[in-house]
């Protein structure tokens, strides 16, 4: 067998994740790879510490990249917090609530669960009733920005119920930081975590994540082991705290950091208030394109995302087929739909460098084409003309 160098085909991404990665992302991945115990690069995790303080609104001192994607910094929160014989309410209003469920029994604690309506935002009420329910409840779990549906709950609401019965919070932001309002010390949150690769604009790899004080004494007073070896927080700390003296904990991923570094510069160059609102305005351009089109969303107004777009499949169409299309056709992905979901929502993320007017535009006037082939019943022309409208108000 023969092998050549991989040549990826050019992507538009516009999933629920990966996003396009910006360019200057891509340009420091490249920088010389120099050793983890490096002055210089000890110097550069400082700095991506600061960098996420102020991505999560947060003084956290436990705040770093976990060295592997949003799936283990989940796997961190709840294995440091979560001990044998716990009783977690965990809110599911879709895949990754239920995912959370997942690690709470995998760490021997028992789930209790607030089931929600997909689709929608997590009721506050409900975890209000849970933790009244179950007194001995340690923690509150629930997705900030569920990317499987592209609904958004009230943190600041559920966090504070959680504290009202002295429990912590576990939040999920993967799909929400850098996108949409998130404030992690004045909304009281305790262990959250999130990704690279959506809003941030850097690849799938890494996942930040920041601690309260709250949630170190609960990690400190731990009666048993940390079921992890690698995720242990009070062994990573060792490398990722203070000053040029670490202790060798793992071989952290160089390159990765690099284009986390980045990424966070840009974030902050730009402002987090900048960033969130060129979110909303992309979002709302395309939600006129796609309503004209004659798509609905799946979530109410109230409760949506702007970065993730969740929207019905029309009557009568294939879902591959039409995503095989854009795909082949135009280099443009969009995401299919999971769980309870799947065949029948697409969802379109805006997210980080893929949150542009060009984008936008693309992607509507590739869907209108091939929904217009398929003979899917839609408004046609209507879609990019309505973009550009909600430019111009």
């Amino acid at each position: 067998m023969s092998s050549s160098s991989f040549q990826p085909p050019q992507r538009v991404l516009m999933g629920p994740g990966p996003s396009d990665v910006h360019p200057r992302v891509l340009a420091a991945l490249a920088k010389p790879t120099i050793g983890h115990l490096d002055p210089a690069f000890v110097g550069l995790m400082d700095e991506i510490k600061a960098e996420l303080q102020y991505a999560f609104q947060t003084a956290n001192e436990m705040t770093m990249p976990v060295s592997a994607p949003g799936s283990a910094g989940m796997e961190t929160c709840f294995a440091n917090l979560v001990e044998p014989g716990d009783e977690v309410v965990v809110c599911v209003n879709g895949v990754f609530g239920t995912r959370m469920k997942e690690n709470v029994i995998r760490c021997g604690g028992t789930p209790v669960i607030v089931e929600g309506e997909w689709g929608r935002a997590v009721d506050p009420d409900q975890v209000r009733d849970a933790l009244k329910a179950h007194p001995d409840a340690k923690i509150v779990a629930f997705v900030h920005a569920e990317t499987s549906t592209g609904a958004r709950s009230d943190a600041a609401a559920i966090a504070a119920i959680a504290r009202e019965h002295d429990c912590l919070s576990i939040v999920d932001t993967v799909t929400s930081l850098g996108g949409i309002e998130l404030k992690v010390d004045d909304w009281g949150l305790d262990a959250v975590y999130s990704g690279t690769q959506k809003c941030l604009s850097a690849p799938p790899g890494l996942s930040p994540v920041t601690f309260s004080a709250r949630a170190l004494e609960k990690l400190k007073a731990r009666a048993t082991p940390v079921q992890s070896w690698f995720l242990d927080l009070s062994l990573v700390m060792g490398y990722w705290g203070e000053g040029q003296q670490r202790s060798y904990h793992h071989t952290a991923p160089v390159n990765a950091l690099y284009g986390l570094h980045e990424a966070l510069v840009m974030l902050h160059e730009e402002g987090l208030e900048n960033a969130i609102a060129r979110h909303r305005r992309h979002h709302e351009a395309l939600k006129a394109g796609l309503e004209a089109m004659g798509l609905s969303y799946v979530v109410p107004q109230d409760e949506r995302l702007p970065q993730l777009n969740a929207v019905w499949i029309p009557d009568g169409v294939d879902d591959a087929s039409v995503r095989r299309r854009l795909l082949e056709d135009y280099g443009l992905e969009i995401g299919a739909g999971l769980g309870d979901f799947a065949g029948k929502v697409w969802r379109i993320g805006l997210m980080g460098a893929s949150c542009t007017k060009r984008h936008v535009l693309l992607c509507l006037s590739a869907l209108e084409t091939v929904l217009a082939e398929a003979q899917a019943p839609i408004e046609r022309g209507a879609a990019v003309e309505a973009a550009a409208a909600a430019y111009a108000a």
